[in-house]
């Protein structure tokens, strides 16, 4: 497989159900809650992409664009934006959706950078290849 099927194959989707339970006094989604599921979406499409060790080191401009209501259904799109030596950078996006209509939207962006580690706990080569 050539580097950029990698990149397209490792391409992450989840679609989780906005509930109560996660929302603020506005009946809207917590921003923490919005970043933890952003960070875990960035850390499986780095492990697809890498079948890696990977912590999280960094995360860029998130942008909270439009609030995510209680009883709404999110996606969460992760895609490989970069790739170092021992690094990748990770564009998620958040679309919004209304659970009975047709209406979809783009929420909230960010970036977020993972660093591939070994068995110690020391930064790792993603691939011996690269340069």
């Amino acid at each position: 497989m050539n580097y950029e099927d990698k990149i397209q194959q490792s391409e992450t989707r989840v679609f989780k159900v906005v509930f109560p339970n996660t929302t603020n006094h506005h009946n809207t989604m917590f921003g923490g809650k919005v970043m933890e599921m952003m960070d875990e979406v960035a850390f499986m499409t780095a492990t697809r992409f890498a079948r890696k060790s990977f912590v999280t080191v960094s995360c860029d401009r998130i942008d909270f664009k439009k609030p995510i209501p209680a009883d709404t259904i999110v996606e969460l799109v992760g895609r490989i934006k970069y790739v170092g030596n021992t690094s990748v950078k990770v564009n998620v996006e958040i679309f919004v959706e209304e659970m009975y209509n047709d209406t979809r939207e783009k929420a909230v962006s960010g970036d977020f950078t993972l660093v591939a580690i070994d068995e110690n706990k020391k930064p790792s080569r993603i691939f011996k290849d690269l340069n």
